[in-house]
């Protein structure tokens, strides 16, 4: 069932918010992920603009039938969320939609997905669009989130937008995952597992559903992130594969430098991982070093070097 999404919100400025007039819309050309992907049926396909709710047209996102499915939409800023509204699928299958969340927030836990629940779906009728309306919610991140059942979870159009603030301003902290949008590149690649796997805001880590990244089995196996400027980085956080092979990450370095000698593998130690538990994520932190490239990288032996997400960030 296919489902557009408008979403109407306060505008924050960078680190800081500001009051004006009602902006356009916000998630035209955002950053979409969701948790799979039906074949020609990208989550971009949600925010390209077209609320063209017939199925084939190739306008709408679709997942496939999977449990817990969900969309999401990275606003690139901070915001104050009043309203979404949903376009549901013109073409049939009208109940697909039922019981979705819509949850807003700036976390990525849980793919974002624990955010703050802004309202629940009861029902759409076929090709309408409905607006859900409710108390600010700040964030950059809005969810489309069907929990507790297996369904398709299909988006013909997301929008998004919101109340510029004037002057006075309140000042957040609010922190990027500065890899989201940066260039990514590995050793080789095992058949379909790109290096920018693991960098598409999906922490999915069940290898087959395809956001993981992977090399073949190499001796001395590396990853690399391009930020495409130099920050000083203070976190990398890292999500192990969730079906098995746990092991296969232990002793994986991170460095962090502006070198491409041995392929950006000489550039400064951050940290080194021991171990992380099927499916979770771990957070490492250091002292701040500067760098534009981001590596993981296992030295000294032969293995497949598999990554679900990999986040970086700089204080």
């Amino acid at each position: 069932m296919a489902i557009r999404v408008i979403v109407f919100l306060t505008l924050f400025t960078g680190l800081c918010i500001a009051d004006t007039k009602e902006t356009g819309n916000l998630a035209f050309g955002a950053i979409a992920v969701q948790s799979t992907t039906y074949p020609q049926s990208g989550a971009q396909n949600a925010v390209d603009g077209n609320r063209n709710s017939i199925f084939s047209r190739q306008s709408c996102s679709a997942t496939n039938a999977e449990k817990d499915p969900w969309w999401r939409a990275d606003l690139l800023e901070v915001y104050k969320i009043t309203r979404v509204s949903i376009t549901n699928r013109g073409d049939g299958f009208a109940e697909r939609i039922n019981g979705a969340q819509i949850r807003i927030g700036s976390c990525l836990e849980n793919n974002g997905n624990n955010n703050d629940l802004a309202a629940t779906v009861e029902s759409i009728p076929l090709g309408e669009t409905q607006t859900f309306a409710f108390k600010p919610i700040t964030g950059r991140y809005v969810n489309i989130f069907i929990p507790g059942r297996t369904e398709h979870l299909t988006l013909c159009e997301v929008e998004v937008f919101a109340d510029n603030y004037t002057p006075s301003y309140t000042c957040v902290l609010t922190q990027r995952n500065l890899a989201i949008g940066a260039r990514a590149v590995q050793s080789t690649t095992y058949q379909l597992t790109v290096a920018k796997n693991a960098i598409d805001g999906n922490k999915n880590s069940i290898f087959n559903l395809g956001s993981c990244s992977a090399t073949n089995w190499d001796k001395d196996p590396w990853w690399r992130v391009d930020l495409l400027e130099v920050y000083e980085v203070t976190r990398v956080s890292i999500t192990n594969r969730g079906d098995g092979f746990v092991e296969r990450i232990n002793g994986a370095q991170i460095r962090i430098g502006n070198s491409l000698e041995n392929n950006g593998n000489n550039n400064e130690l951050a940290a080194t991982v021991a171990s992380i538990p099927l499916g979770e994520t771990r957070t490492f932190a250091f002292k701040p070093i500067k760098g534009r490239f981001v590596n993981i990288f296992i030295p000294g032996r032969n293995e497949h070097l598999t990554l679900c997400e990999v986040e970086v960030f700089a204080d």
